[in-house]
């Protein structure tokens, strides 16, 4: 296994993206493809983690009204487990760390609460009550970096 995470400059590789979500969100969580797949894609920042050629992970950012949101993590399950996850968060973070439009924002996710413990090892605190989206346990995760 050899994985490597890149951000997304091509249309190839955000459809391998979209794929490994297909495969995460709509056919193993049941979420449904038009909750899934939504009118912020193209203005999102599209991550992929990649084992050779083949795509095991993905997620992506974006700027929202109430900040900036990290979305979208998803590993495939055979992958789980071998460092793909925390790959593509530390990824994701460190471009939206280390752009200009995001200084001085709220910096925010709605982690599964399977996935939270692993937002947590990069600064990532809950901040209210669980809450049910797509059918899916979350918590509002923030970014409070140490």
């Amino acid at each position: 296994m050899n994985l490597a995470v890149r951000k997304i400059t091509d249309k190839h590789l955000l459809e391998k993206a979209f794929q490994v979500r297909n495969l995460v969100f709509v056919k193993e969580q049941k979420v449904e493809a038009d909750e899934e797949f939504d009118e912020h894609e193209n203005a999102a920042i599209h991550f992929i983690v990649q084992d050779g050629d083949l795509a095991v992970g993905t997620a992506r950012w974006r700027f929202t009204d109430n900040g900036v949101k990290l979305e979208r993590f998803a590993v495939l399950k055979e992958y789980r487990g071998h460092g793909g996850g925390g790959m593509l968060v530390k990824a994701v973070l460190d471009d939206v760390l280390a752009n200009p439009l995001s200084k001085n924002k709220t910096i925010y996710l709605h982690g599964q609460v399977t996935a939270s413990g692993l937002y947590e090892k990069f600064g990532f605190v809950k901040k209210g009550d669980l809450f049910v989206e797509c059918n899916i346990d979350h918590y509002l995760m923030q970014y409070m970096p140490g």
